[in-house]
């Protein structure tokens, strides 16, 4: 007797453990049996085990735990097109946790995580895809406390407003109300519903994180803006050699004013300064004519006698020699 009770305990206790369960923090337990969901009683809603020990039908029940956690799928970017037929690669993220574990099972195949993203992304591709198609790029980069003013001038005032003058090919003003955040909350309350109904999946936030053009756009409309700085650069060069121009004449005026004035006030004073002389030689001329005439006639030997190699031929009877002759000036 003793004998066949140890079997009989070891199986109760084999039995014991494997009708045991545990469900870990941030899990939630689902029990199949014949490949059914258990559901809760009277109810067609899945029975769902919260972490802690529960107990199962050993041999028949199956035990499946999925991760009731916050979830983030973080792909790949995507290309769209935008109502001007343009090219722009969204990059995105979308913020989900199971809802419906029953669904979530069920669709996903088993819990599948990876199935679960691949068709939680169809999903909000296919939405995006509709809203970035009956946008344009201005209101896709633009938020809505920010208005994209397109422009046609010489000179834009920033180089987003070259990119959207470039892009867009818009001729007059136009002003444009960006609509990027409105996109995302349309995007999100359109894949809450279907992620909520198809897969059991509560959608919590969707974001576009970037938005870039394709390579070979974006190298094109670079060169575009370089041509436009370049452009904008030659025109203020002109403009500058203009005004430097302009500030060269003006300056060359007013330095000849000054010397046109400099040189006519020099000429008063030098004509005043000769008159004031020629005043003061005639005065002393009438004072004494005798003697002025010496003076004159004593520098005339002077300047006639002041080199030694000099050698003069005149009358010594000439007038020039009057003061030599006579001491009084007399012939």
């Amino acid at each position: 007797m003793r004998k066949l009770m140890i079997p009989v305990v070891v199986i109760f206790i084999a039995l014991l453990l494997m009708s045991l369960f545990v469900v870990n923090e941030g899990e939630r337990g689902i029990v199949v049996r014949f490949g059914r969901i258990l559901k809760d009683n009277n109810t067609e809603v899945a029975r769902i085990y919260e972490p802690g020990l529960h107990f199962k039908v050993p041999l028949f029940d199956r035990v499946r735990t999925l991760d009731a956690r916050m979830q983030t799928m973080d792909d790949q970017a995507d290309r769209f097109v935008t109502a001007e037929k343009k090219d722009v690669i969204i990059d995105t993220y979308v913020k989900w946790r199971i809802s419906d574990f029953g669904q979530y099972y069920l669709t996903t195949g088993g819990g599948d995580k990876s199935t679960a993203e691949a068709l939680l992304k169809r999903k909000v591709v296919d939405n995006l895809r509709a809203e970035i198609g009956s946008k344009e790029i201005k209101q896709i980069v633009s938020g809505p406390e920010r208005k994209a003013i397109v422009e046609v001038v010489d000179e834009p005032a920033a180089a987003e407003a070259v990119v959207n003058e470039i892009i867009a090919e818009v001729a007059p003003r136009k002003e444009v109300e960006g609509q990027r955040d409105q996109i995302m909350a349309d995007v999100l309350a359109e894949t809450k519903v279907s992620a909520m109904k198809d897969l059991g999946v509560e959608v919590v936030d969707f974001r576009m994180k970037k938005i870039n053009l394709p390579d070979e756009i974006s190298e094109s409309i670079y060169r575009r803006m370089r041509a436009e700085r370049e452009s904008v650069a030659r025109k203020h060069r002109a403009q500058g050699r203009e005004k430097a121009e302009v500030i060269r004449a003006q300056s060359e005026l007013e330095v000849a004013k000054i010397l046109a004035e400099a040189d006519r006030e020099a000429r008063v004073l030098r004509g005043s300064a000769d008159a004031t002389v020629a005043k003061i030689y005639a005065d002393a001329f009438n004072q004494d004519p005798e003697f002025y005439n010496f003076l004159r006639s004593l520098k005339a030997y002077e300047k006639s006698f002041s080199s030694k190699s000099d050698i003069l031929i005149v009358d010594p009877n000439t007038e020039f020699f009057k003061y030599m002759k006579e001491s009084n000036g007399v012939n």
